[in-house]
């Protein structure tokens, strides 16, 4: 028979699932022998029955009313007793704590007929009136759902009118009168008199936890931290302590080490004479923890003792809530507490070095997200910036710049040494140059995975999306901003990535030492304990780690930095920016080409160029693999616009203008090559093969680049990849192609470079048949970007800003798929194909380069399948390799899953 009820000695820390975190650590203290007052839990499995049939179970009401009774017996009272009433607690506890939960309800159990019993025992009428009125108040907001300030403004009033400036000043005659009207609000906005049986108290508390699982903060807070909504919440019932009985009495909260910085020490705040919420409420200025030791030094020495006890118990750093109750310590919660980014690594070093924890365990402490926070400038808080705008926190970070308003005019700034903001009402393909230039990005349209999104965090650049109060006008080189100003170009922003804040004006940034330390300028010498904590645990990371991990990296800059921040290796260099700028209009004479002559003249105009490029990458990654992938661009990106051709051969032919019958030509190749969806067009491979000599040129500019590299004494190792492969007969004639000019550049050089090629399976096509194309491959890497987007049939760049948000709203996603990798469906598809792959061919290198490369959750997939590496752009490089090395240690005891 199902047990919904425990005693708190009858659970521990270890039954989160079932007793929830404050449940089942409070049953670990109970263990411990630590002050906890006694009580009992009623567990998750009965929320997610009532939640499911929409009644409690049967058998709880018996359950609690058993555990109920051996409460009033350790505690010698009887809840509602008039002469002695015991009262009792409801707390919330979710298996995660959740700040969107149901707040506490103090002091059930008391009513009309019993406040003067509470007043007998206690010898303090002031302390039951007190205790009264609060409980009117939280019942009130908390279970009957009354507004919040009709409780405060109440309080208020009866403060203004003693000329009282906290509640400590009002009397017994004061609070009596507060709970008198506290109850004419609970009748007159529920229509129903407080109720005054305590049992009906206790279960309407309980069936109110049970509901604000459901409620719209916790499902909020849910979506926004990834928590399964299916958990269900825990129900404390404890007896009261009270911190409210006198200057020898209070409340605090604890934790073991600043959670703020790591450091070691007493860190808290304390407050005499209150109950419960009181110190996180903020009704009163509190003290600092070590003034208990001056109010109460038995008490607080009492405490130092616990909290000393709890951290070598839980090996980390707890926080804790507890009450003192006339000179004695009781402790009504602990946890293992939340803390920033920078206290995280250095509490987890500390634990190593105080021999709590192994490094293993200092890893998995950590994450990825934590140090992506610190790898991020920030702006000084000032004080002084004037806000104009607010999007979304796209790619963090702070940046500094002129307002620009289009991407020529950034790279022409920025070379002259003058920081911009690149501002857009949304980027393309063609922003590349100015987003590289761009200190940061602004845009008033676009969500998270837009392309400035995409693009900025790859590029480790500060990015603001979707910032709608801003109205862009890129003719005029200016943007409105509400309340009239204008924001034109030259004037200085300061966008804040990591609030998607935008200010008018210079805001100070402030570096981050974390990058400074990944980019050699700053050594873990001793000198900063955050760079020393990341240095111990990114080493450790490296040698746990079995999956490798590659930069996306596509010039020569992006490649030294790559190298810096730790990459093995390049695993996707793009040659479509490579083609970009001036070079257009070479790749547009080659595919608009009429004739072998005006095609060979294109593409020999274009070898060195192409060929420079690959020399700067490949000495740039001496000795390391660099994956090169070939064209893929959707076509259109590299022929004229339709439109504006048309618009513009039609006012020539209309106006008589000379030399319109050129103009005419490219209008018609520009129609014949036209595409209503480019993104399912001709690119990829299948441009290749209809462009002939377009694969010759680029595996004849690497080889000949690698034997360039060769003859100045460095160590090239190219690797080509074949993009957007479908069916094998593709790989199959571009490989041959690709191998017959290999063979040719050895022979005319005298140096043989071998080089891989392999494909990038991003077709669900390739994917279903990867048995067959690993016949022609040697490597496989996963484009999860474009399988994702074929997956699920929809555009990244469109559907951000139509229905993604909603999608979020209604549950259907989680996360965007853009993101963080669908495993049900594109991880199914790249397991079946590693799987089938590897068994075809079983030495065949398998890796991912999409965006999935740097996501935490997705690194821990990819290792779990057994991929080679991932590869990833510079900047997210340290977030992926730690991910490598927590996926490495937190898999260790598990069984394995590797294809």
């Amino acid at each position: 028979m199902t047990t919904y009820v425990y005693d708190f000695h009858q659970g521990n820390k270890d039954l989160r699932d079932l007793l929830g975190g404050k449940g089942a650590n409070l049953a670990e203290m109970t263990n411990m022998g630590l002050p906890v007052p006694p009580g009992f839990t009623i567990t998750t499995v009965a929320c997610r029955e009532y939640l499911a049939h929409g009644r409690v179970p049967a058998a709880l009401r018996d359950e609690v009313d058993e555990h109920l009774r051996a409460l009033e017996q350790a505690m010698g009272r009887r809840l509602g007793d008039p002469d002695d009433p015991l009262l009792v607690s409801v707390r919330s506890g979710a298996k995660f704590s959740m700040p969107g939960m149901m707040d506490t309800v103090l002091n059930i159990g008391l009513s009309d007929a019993s406040v003067p019993g509470l007043a007998r025992q206690s010898g303090s009428p002031r302390f039951a009136w007190d205790s009264y009125r609060r409980l009117l108040a939280m019942f009130g907001r908390t279970v009957l759902e009354v507004p919040d300030e009709l409780f405060d403004d109440a309080l208020e009033a009866v403060k203004k009118a003693r000329g009282a400036n906290s509640d400590l000043e009002l009397d017994e005659t004061d609070l009596r009168g507060l709970a008198e009207t506290f109850r004419t609000i609970v009748r007159d906005r529920t229509g129903r008199d407080f109720p005054q049986d305590p049992r009906e108290q206790l279960d309407l508390a309980i069936r109110a936890v049970f509901d604000s699982w459901n409620g719209e903060r916790a499902r909020l807070y849910r979506r926004q931290e990834r928590i399964p909504a299916d958990l269900g919440t825990a129900v404390n019932v404890v007896a009261m302590v009270f911190g409210n009985l006198g200057m020898d009495s209070g409340t605090g909260v604890a934790f073991t080490r600043d959670p703020g910085n790591g450091d070691q020490g007493v860190y808290g705040d304390y407050l005499q004479n209150a109950q419960g919420e009181d110190v996180v409420a903020g009704i009163r200025n509190t003290l600092p923890l070590t003034a208990l030791a001056s109010i109460d030094r038995p008490a607080y020495d009492q405490l130092l003792s616990v909290m000393a006890t709890l951290e070598r118990h839980y090996r980390d750093l707890c926080d804790i809530e507890f009450t003192i109750e006339r000179n004695k310590l009781w402790m009504l919660q602990t946890r293992v507490g939340k803390r920033t980014a920078a206290a995280a690594f250095r509490i987890a070093v500390q634990l190593v070095d105080e021999g709590l924890i192994t490094m293993d365990e200092a890893l998995a402490r950590v994450t990825g997200a934590q140090l992506a926070q610190l790898m991020f400038p920030r702006f000084a808080a000032d004080g002084q910036a004037r806000q104009i705008a607010r999007g979304m926190n796209a790619s963090p970070g702070a940046a500094v710049g002129q307002a620009v308003f289009d991407s020529r005019r950034a790279v022409q700034l920025a070379a002259a040494g003058v920081p911009v903001i690149l501002v857009r009402r949304e980027t393309n393909p063609d922003d590349i140059d100015g987003m590289i230039a761009a200190q940061g990005i602004l845009t008033s349209r676009g969500g998270k995975t837009s392309h400035a999104a995409v693009v900025a965090r790859g590029m480790g650049r500060t990015c603001v999306c979707g910032a709608e109060e801003i109205d862009v006008d890129t003719h005029r080189r200016q943007a409105a901003v509400p309340g009239g100003l204008v924001v034109h170009e030259g004037d200085v922003l300061s966008i804040d990535g990591s609030s998607g804040v935008v200010y008018l004006g210079e805001v100070p940034v402030v570096p981050s030492p974390v990058v400074e330390y990944f980019e050699g300028k700053l050594r873990a010498d001793g000198s900063d304990p955050l760079v020393d904590a990341v240095h111990r645990i990114m080493t450790h990371a490296d040698a746990a780690a079995r999956l490798g991990v590659r930069a996306n990296a596509d010039t020569a800059q992006d490649a030294e930095r790559a190298r810096q921040f730790g990459a093995v290796g390049i695993g996707l260099c793009r040659t479509e920016h490579m083609f970009l700028g001036e070079r257009r209009k070479l790749v547009e004479r080659l595919i608009l080409a009429d004739g072998d002559e005006e095609a060979d003249a294109a593409l020999a105009a274009l070898l060195p160029l192409q060929r420079d490029d690959f020399v700067e990458i490949l000495a740039a990654m001496d000795g390391l693999p660099v994956t090169i992938r070939l064209l893929d661009p959707p076509l259109h990106e590299f022929l004229p616009d339709l439109t504006e051709l048309s618009v513009r051969v039609g006012v020539a032919a209309a106006t008589g203008e000379a030399g319109v019958d050129g103009e005419v030509v490219l209008l018609e190749a520009v129609r014949r090559l036209h595409e209503e969806n480019p993104m399912l067009g001709l690119r990829g491979v299948r441009l290749g093969l209809l462009i002939p000599g377009l694969v010759a040129l680029q595996v004849r500019a690497i080889a000949e680049a690698a034997v360039i590299r060769r003859r100045r004494g460095g160590d090239p190792r190219p690797e080509i990849m074949v993009p957007l492969v479908g069916a094998v007969q593709e790989l199959e004639v571009v490989r041959e192609q690709a191998e017959r000019v290999l063979a040719e550049v050895a022979a005319e050089s005298g140096i043989d470079v071998p080089a891989l090629i392999g494909t990038m399976i991003e077709v669900p096509r390739a994917a279903l048949t990867a048995g067959q194309i690993a016949g022609a491959a040697q490597f496989f890497s996963f484009g999860t970007n474009d399988l994702t987007q074929m997956s699920w049939g929809f555009s990244r760049d469109d559907v951000e800003s139509s229905f993604f948000s909603r999608y979020l709203e209604l549950g259907i996603f989680g996360v965007s798929p853009f993101e963080s990798l669908d495993r049900d469906g594109v991880g199914r598809l790249v397991r079946l194909a590693a799987e089938e792959g590897r068994a075809a061919r079983p030495e065949l290198k398998l890796s991912v380069c999409g965006e999935h490369g740097g996501d935490p959750d997705s690194v821990h997939f990819f290792h779990r399948i057994g991929l080679d590496y991932v590869s990833c752009s510079p900047f997210r490089l340290p977030v992926a390799r730690l991910e490598a090395g927590r996926a490495a240690v937190l898999a260790a005891d598990q069984p394995s899953d590797t294809a």
